[in-house]
């Protein structure tokens, strides 16, 4: 679908203002695959192609889910900030015009950056990639622990983080199950309390490029200073639903699960890693069900007897959690098979 003659006056005049381009600079601009919370454009400037990215304040979801469009200030803050622990993990930021919302960085081409998530599905599976997501994350997760500058820079993200994940996540998912609603809920107040790292909030194979030199980390909307336990179980949530998807790949999607949560915890030295690894496991079943029941469930997982069967493993985990990662591995292998 082209780009209306409104939307390309409204970057123009935003790249004017980040001073990427003059008066005089026509643009041609497309639009790329931005999810359900944004727009976001490939836009070609007479230096070479770059991409334009814009919340939106309602996102493009079944049931009506809204969310400050400020909240892009801090997912440049977040990759700003990422940048300078591992600058290749994240794009570059070129410029932000906080009237719109839009802040450009570097176009990664597709065909050197594909989806880390179209991998998954087309089953080229490497766990390398997913072991090094883990010490990734983990080094983030690290370097950002305990920093008091970075907690009150973010401070104001923690209501973006609430209406993108606790409301839509975790509550919204409560409401359609009474029967754990108290558990989640208690789990939502633990996440929101915990302030110890900087948190992506969307760690999700969507969201990470498999690039030449290493995985590439996009779409912080919901970074803030949050608990880092949150970023694993999301990704690791993910990795478990691919086997509904995609059957036949399953031990190797666990060996994914495996090595990215091993590497990870291999990072852990902010807190003892017992008590994040026994978070995280808490997590999981819950975002196992919200990909099925909450404002964001995912778009593979079509038929009635597949929902059925995350609710009937994700519920009882809610309840009794698990201690350890490598429990929920097991446990999730044998009732797949």
């Amino acid at each position: 679908m082209p780009v209306d003659a409104q939307t390309q006056n409204t970057l123009h005049q935003a790249l004017i203002r980040m001073g990427l381009i003059s008066t005089a600079d026509c643009l041609n601009v497309a639009p790329m695959t931005g999810g359900i919370s944004c727009d976001v454009f490939r836009v070609d400037l007479p230096t070479g192609p770059i991409c334009m990215k814009r919340p939106l304040p309602k996102l493009k979801a079944r049931k009506d889910w809204y969310a400050p469009v400020e909240r892009s200030e801090y997912e440049v803050a977040w990759i700003e900030e990422v940048a300078k622990i591992l600058p290749g993990a994240v794009p570059q930021i070129l410029g932000e015009d906080r009237d719109t919302g839009l802040f450009a960085m570097d176009y990664l081409p597709p065909e050197i950056y594909p989806v880390w998530k179209h991998q998954l599905r087309d089953g080229v599976i490497d766990t390398r990639v997913a072991e090094q997501l883990g010490d990734m994350i983990g080094q983030i997760h690290s370097a950002t622990a305990d920093r008091q500058d970075l907690a009150e820079r973010f401070a104001e993200a923690a209501r973006f983080f609430h209406a993108l994940r606790i409301d839509a996540y975790f509550l919204d998912t409560g409401r359609e199950h009474p029967d754990c609603q108290d558990r989640i809920e208690a789990l939502a107040n633990r996440t929101e309390a915990t302030h110890l790292t900087l948190v992506h909030g969307d760690f999700s194979p969507k969201n990470i490029l498999a690039g030449p030199d290493g995985p590439v980390l996009l779409d912080a909307e919901t970074g803030h200073n949050g608990d880092p336990a949150f970023d694993l179980a999301f990704c690791l949530n993910h990795l478990l639903l691919k086997c509904i998807w995609r059957p036949i790949w399953t031990d190797q999607y666990l060996a994914c699960f495996s090595s990215l949560s091993g590497a990870y915890l291999a990072r852990v030295n902010w807190e003892p890693v017992e008590d994040i690894e026994a978070r995280i496991a808490s997590l999981l079943p819950v975002m196992l069900l919200a990909r099925i029941d909450g404002k964001s469930p995912v778009e593979y997982i079509t038929k009635d007897v597949e929902r059925d069967f995350v609710r009937g493993f994700a519920k009882p985990l809610i309840h009794a959690p698990p201690a350890t990662l490598s429990e929920v591995s097991v446990l999730w292998q044998r009732a797949r098979a």
